[in-house]
């Protein structure tokens, strides 16, 4: 039977984060799950993989149940499949951010871009006045990206911020399209550059994934494969994994 995988994220005030992690920890290891999750004040993110009644019941207690208190109840979800467990081992970690800018003073919850759904998506992307943006590293971005998607080469996420300062100009930019794996990053970046002058600005809601998930093969501008943080490497549409996976990436 193949594992069921859960990917998620929240951007939610969680001042009591680091009473939260053992808890967590405790929950998830009593279902048998494996996987990463990281709290921060800021929210939650996270990929956890194990059967299916495991990560319902996991899902339903970061949505509903007592831990959060409610406070999860917009989860970004996705979830996807595994034919062996993707994971090693389970892990609860606190971090300053739950996707790394580099930039306390962003906060996806006050000023967030416009979510695009990805049925929409392709005809934004088509528009001649839109900048289309990888918000993703450049070993992410070499495995698949959009057609005619700029590629800000950078190797990690904190550097967004020099590459939008270096090549992005509010005057110049009118109108910038995002996307990321997830989407978790073009909360971030897109809050980013509304702060620093930029008027228009959309992001992939759900990100690639979903995009994946959600809009036919024959109708996509997708090319390659997704990259994943896990030993299934990488996705492709209908987020069927690729096949020949042997290596560990976290």
């Amino acid at each position: 039977m193949p594992l069921k995988v859960a990917a998620f994220y929240q951007f939610a005030a969680l001042p009591d984060f680091r009473e939260l992690r053992e808890p967590l920890r405790s929950f998830a290891a009593g279902l048998g799950l494996k996987g990463s999750v990281l709290l921060a004040h800021e929210g939650i993110n996270g990929t956890v993989a194990g059967g299916d009644a495991s990560i319902d019941a996991f899902v339903g207690e970061l949505q509903h149940g007592a831990l959060f208190n409610g406070r999860l109840g917009n989860l970004e979800l996705k979830f996807s499949t595994a034919s062996e467990m993707p994971f090693r081992r389970l892990k609860i970690r606190l971090k300053k951010e739950i996707v790394t800018l580099g930039d306390t003073a962003v906060d996806p919850t006050r000023q967030v871009g416009t979510y695009v759904e990805p049925s929409d998506w392709n005809e934004l992307i088509a528009a001649p006045d839109t900048l289309v943006i990888d918000t993703r590293n450049v070993f992410e971005v070499a495995m698949g990206t959009f057609e005619g998607a700029l590629d800000p080469g950078i190797k990690s996420f904190g550097q967004f911020k020099e590459f939008a300062a270096q090549k992005l100009d509010p005057a110049k930019h009118k109108r910038i399209a995002m996307f990321c794996t997830g989407g978790i990053r073009c909360e971030k970046a897109s809050a980013y550059l509304l702060a620093h002058g930029f008027d228009e600005v959309y992001h992939l809601k759900g990100g690639i994934l979903r995009y994946l998930e959600g809009v036919p093969e024959n109708e996509s501008r997708w090319r390659g494969e997704c990259f994943v943080f896990d030993e299934r490497v990488a996705l492709g549409h209908g987020l069927r994994q690729r096949q020949g996976n042997d290596g560990a990436h976290e």
